[in-house]
């Protein structure tokens, strides 16, 4: 398939930028060590559910000593309504360790360091280093890669192909926040079933047609 042209990608990215100029994670954090933790149990789960569970959590753990505290079975109780609790839970232990071992607590500001943590990948490290440091990385998640390869922004197999177009079409000016622009625009507009393409503010760039199957 022929790459969506310039000229529209733009005009995509402008329009996000004139009418959501700060966009943010909808996941609740209050300070690093708490996003990174939110982000890791959001992995084949919703926000939504991250943030029914993580209040409770970061009262009682909001470090990753307090975390480490809590012990397995306590942890897994806390989690236990997200999706893959008892595995997630194992490496939030196992990454408040290494936090402490290695980084005095701190989560670190490097993608080596970061994706050194168990249950932390390229996609989890590139939220992190945007949300938190300003760095125009892309992480593609399920939407991001849904819009991506359906509006004909990027297309790919994977999402570290889908990644890779993105940053190479993307104007750099908009990088910084074409993360969360894409992650909203495929939550509620360019949802999985049943795409709101009638009211799409960006259909007229958009290369989908809703009569094919969907990506």
């Amino acid at each position: 398939m022929k790459p969506m042209t310039p000229k529209s990608v733009h005009a995509i990215f402008e329009y996000f930028a004139a009418h959501d100029a700060h966009p943010a994670t909808e996941l609740l954090y209050r300070t690093p060590f708490e996003l990174l933790i939110a982000v890791m149990l959001s992995a084949q789960s919703t926000d939504l559910r991250v943030n029914l569970c993580t209040p409770a959590l970061f009262t009682v753990a909001p470090t990753p000593k307090a975390m480490l505290a809590l012990g397995k079975v306590h942890l897994e109780k806390l989690i236990s309504s997200i999706g893959l609790y008892r595995t997630k839970a194992k490496h939030v232990l196992a990454t408040c360790a290494l936090l402490i071992e290695r980084h005095q607590g701190e989560v670190p500001d490097t993608r080596e360091a970061l994706e050194a943590l168990p249950g932390v990948g390229r996609k989890t490290a590139n939220v992190l280093l945007n949300t938190l440091h300003g760095h125009p990385t892309l992480a593609v998640d399920t939407h991001v890669f849904r819009v991506a390869n359906r509006t004909g922004l990027a297309h790919g197999k994977t999402p570290n192909a889908v990644e890779q177009q993105l940053v190479k079409v993307i104007p750099s000016k908009y990088l910084r926040h074409a993360h969360h622009w894409l992650i909203l625009h495929g939550r509620y507009t360019c949802t999985a079933r049943k795409p709101k393409c009638p009211t799409c503010p960006i259909r007229q760039q958009c290369e989908y047609d809703e009569k094919t199957e969907e990506v």
